[in-house]
């Protein structure tokens, strides 16, 4: 293609075009190469997913809020599930010797 004959309303146009096109024949390129790795690993009797270990894995989380365990007795916006590390107000609380057990709710 020569592109040296077009108008730069037409060049401006095969630019807008180009990354739509490039971005279609990259995912046929994909499926292409993954249809020939399938068939590869079918002529020595396996699966893709078996070499590649996809397995259908259990989402961890279902999407429940874990419950508050601690909170702070003067500011009840400060909660922690008891889960992950400890926020700083709890290592403060701990740090000027007040127990986990004060903050249980």
């Amino acid at each position: 293609m020569d592109i040296s004959t077009l108008t730069v309303a037409q060049l401006r146009d095969l630019q807008q075009q180009i990354p739509a096109e490039i971005k279609r024949r990259e995912a046929q390129e994909k499926i292409n190469v993954l249809n020939e790795l399938r068939a590869f690993a079918k002529t020595r009797g396996y699966a893709i997913e078996d070499l590649l270990g996809k397995e259908t894995k259990v989402k961890a989380s279902t999407g429940n809020k874990v419950k508050v365990k601690y909170r702070h007795p003067q500011n009840v916006e400060l909660e922690w599930t008891g889960r992950g590390r400890k926020p700083k107000w709890v290592e403060a609380w701990v740090a000027n010797g007040g127990s986990l057990d004060n903050l249980l709710v």
